[in-house]
């Protein structure tokens, strides 16, 4: 038992440090806040969604916009798609719940506004739904997935690929990563505090 939870935390470390020595991923996630960052300050919001433990991690971040991430300051309009349960059974009642997130972007969602899509396969068939509406109305879209080739790669304005294809360790990269986001565009809106 002591050497399946070390090998855990080992591989966790190393998925961790291949991100610390990836510039392009640095890259990527400095563009995701950029582009959050100016959608809010042209007044616009964000969209998160996902499944499963990328639904959690979209509830997560957008309750570390909508409430605080560092330091007291304004709430950042942010609304995760996997939190109305009335909404979401209607939707998957009626259209299949391939159709759960499309349907709320195109009701909810507006040109200008940015769509956070959480898939650690990047193929979840209703996130890749809920980018096709956003392509057409306008609506940017950063996507975040593991290593292996997926529909999300063509989907995004911006996609960002954690360097394992294991689930677990996309997903704590994935909330790392959003973290960082989180922490520059509250930066960016209120200054360092």
């Amino acid at each position: 038992m002591m050497k399946s939870i070390k090998e855990e935390i080992a591989e966790s470390i190393a998925v961790k440090q291949a991100i610390l020595d990836d510039p392009d991923i640095h890259a990527s996630i400095a563009e995701a806040a950029q582009m959050l960052t100016s959608a809010y300050q042209a007044g616009h919001m964000a969209l998160l969604a996902g499944n499963g433990g990328s639904a959690a991690d979209a509830q997560h971040l957008a309750g570390e916009l909508v409430n605080r991430f560092y330091f007291d300051r304004p709430g950042i309009p942010a609304h995760s798609l996997s939190t109305d349960t009335s909404v979401m059974t209607a939707v998957g009642n009626d259209y299949g719940f391939r159709y759960l997130f499309a349907r709320q972007v195109q009701a909810q969602g507006r040109e200008g506004d940015v769509f956070i899509g959480i898939s650690t396969s990047g193929n979840s068939e209703n996130v890749v739904e809920a980018l096709k509406v956003c392509q057409q109305k306008g609506i940017r879209s950063i996507g975040l997935t593991g290593a292996s080739p997926c529909q999300m790669d063509s989907l995004c304005d911006l996609c960002i690929k954690v360097p394992s294809v294991c689930t677990p360790r996309i997903q704590e990269s994935h909330i790392l990563i959003g973290h960082i986001i989180c922490g520059i565009v509250e930066e960016n809106l209120f200054g360092k505090k």
